[in-house]
């Protein structure tokens, strides 16, 4: 497990090509490798120092993955309700992981027979990385429910040294606008899951303190974006309206008073598109792309992509590449379309590669590097 800084490079950067399959891209020819699976359903996955990886399958399991794509299971994973959109869903490994081993991860926690909320969850990967231990549930969602969607969850690192996690709307649409609840909502938390005291809704009877942002649908891409610390959330929409938003200190962001999408149905939603005192989004999808995990590209590798916001979706099976213009996104690229199935997480790699897991019962691990 501790590997040098070169030997790390190297081993990222010369997984065995095989398997790789060639795309032509803005950045010219990329080579997409699958590096491990199969996968049940994978979620997300995290970069260790010695060049390992963790990669969390929705069904409960933990992966520990070689840079050579060999899988190890770790232990000490907790329950997890994994059922419809529920599971095993968000890691982040801790800036500080060197010297702490804090590992994060977020899941749909079994309440009762048939209700689930989400949870976020610290504990220390073993020295050998084959288990999880001391984990301590650090947040709790208030008011399980029996709805099996919209968890979120994505947990960013700030530069301050606390913690954002976002949750989705549960399927409860109207609770997004609630602040007795942390429904459709980001949160901010100290690493010991306390409350910064600085938080916009902390001391405000009524509210939960943790809340940071409101009015979200179903955030389930958060990045944090390098140049400024900022919080960029991505937000299913329900028939179109998916979001794009920078989540600042106690706005609201509109669900379901305001949307560019429509109900499943076909009706309209809420009051329009726009309202006072609701924040519009940076960049919009109509139709839906259903997005989820998403990063901001920092790197050697692609030189040509630094600080573009990658996004996979998983209704249209591709990577959408957004440039910042201004204090707005535009699409600009569309990358992989219906070549690799449902894309459920990107990230950029330590070695300047992007990797992404896609959501299917026999999903994979695949690495996107510079082609030949």
């Amino acid at each position: 497990m501790r590997l040098s800084a070169l030997t790390l490079i190297a081993a990222l950067t010369l997984v065995p090509a095989a398997n790789a399959k060639t795309s032509q891209t803005s950045a010219g020819t990329v080579d997409v490798t699958r590096v491990a699976g199969p996968l049940e359903h994978p979620w997300s996955v995290a970069f260790l120092p010695s060049g390992a990886m963790l990669v969390t399958e929705r069904p409960g399991r933990l992966q520990l993955v070689g840079a050579d794509g060999s899988m190890r299971p770790v232990t000490g994973i907790p329950d997890v309700a994994g059922r419809g959109q529920g599971g095993l869903l968000d890691i982040a490994v801790a800036p500080d992981f060197a010297s702490t081993r804090d590992v994060y991860l977020t899941y749909s926690e079994p309440v009762g027979f048939r209700s689930a909320r989400t949870a976020l969850a610290r504990a220390q990967l073993s020295g050998d990385g084959g288990a999880l231990e001391n984990l301590s549930v650090i947040f709790r969602q208030k008011d399980e429910s029996g709805a099996g969607v919209h968890f979120g969850s994505r947990i960013v690192f700030a530069n301050d040294g606390t913690l954002w996690l976002t949750i989705g709307d549960r399927g409860d649409r109207e609770r997004a606008q609630d602040l007795s609840v942390h429904n459709g909502k980001v949160m901010r938390l100290n690493r010991d899951g306390s409350v910064p005291g600085d938080n916009p809704f902390a001391g405000q009877q009524g509210a939960q303190p943790e809340i940071w942002s409101y009015g979200h649908r179903n955030p389930q891409g958060a990045v944090k974006r390098p140049s400024d610390g900022a919080l960029v959330t991505v937000s299913h929409g329900a028939r179109g309206g998916d979001e794009v938003n920078v989540s600042e200190a106690g706005k609201n962001y509109g669900w379901p008073v305001i949307s560019y999408g429509r109900h499943y149905s076909g009706f309209t939603i809420g009051e329009g598109t726009s309202k006072a005192g609701m924040q519009q989004p940076l960049y919009y999808w109509d139709p839906s792309i259903a997005p989820s995990g998403a990063t901001i590209y920092r790197g050697g590798l692609f030189p040509e992509w630094q600080d573009n916001l990658f996004v996979g979706a998983l209704r249209a099976g591709m990577i959408a590449r957004l440039v910042r213009e201004g204090d707005s996104y535009r699409e600009a690229e569309r990358l992989f379309v219906g070549e690799f199935g449902r894309i459920r997480d990107v990230r950029t790699g330590p070695a300047g590669a992007l990797w992404f897991v896609t959501d299917d019962p026999e999903g994979g691990l695949y690495r996107v590097g510079r082609g030949q």
